[in-house]
């Protein structure tokens, strides 16, 4: 399977996805954000060639920026290439970064960068405001979660008899 996900009809398409946040941290509220990116950050996102598990939004001076995304250099890009860990720009309304602002200075909350796709030919990334989870919290999400994977293998078994 490639890297990137199949496109659907909805002009749809998955670049990465950070499935370790949901596991790490409970997602309270979600912001779906533009990024500023470079000609070749775009064709390296084609490409799938983009790393989310440490990225981050914060708020500096009444922008959002986006942290510690790693876009890899774009295969066939030259001395303009870009640099693969650097700040994005998140394009955002100034409400919803206020309410984000508002949000990080609360104790333990924090923004993580859950989705990036493609919508409509343009870079999205969703980001979630998110509280970290403790382990015995992620062990009770471990539990929950086997127990209704093996409540529908029993419902599936019992139709079929």
């Amino acid at each position: 399977m490639s890297a990137v996900k199949a496109k659907s009809a909805t002009g749809f398409k998955i670049i990465s996805d950070n499935r370790s946040a949901s596991h790490d941290y409970e997602l309270m509220e979600r912001f779906e954000a533009g990024l500023a990116l470079t000609g070749t950050e775009v064709k390296a996102c084609r490409a799938g060639k983009v790393q989310l598990k440490d990225g981050f939004a914060a708020v500096e001076s009444g922008e959002a920026w986006l942290i510690n995304v790693h876009i890899s250099e774009y295969s066939h890009g030259n001395i303009a290439n870009h640099l693969p860990n650097r700040k994005r720009k998140l394009l955002l309304h100034r409400q919803e970064i206020a309410k984000i602002h508002g949000k990080t200075r609360e104790k333990g909350l924090a923004v993580v960068a859950t989705k990036m796709y493609f919508k409509d030919g343009r870079v999205k990334v969703e980001i979630a405001v998110a509280r970290g989870k403790k382990l015995h919290d992620k062990r009770a999400a471990e539990k929950t979660k086997e127990q209704n994977a093996e409540a529908r293998a029993a419902l599936i078994q019992s139709k079929s008899h």
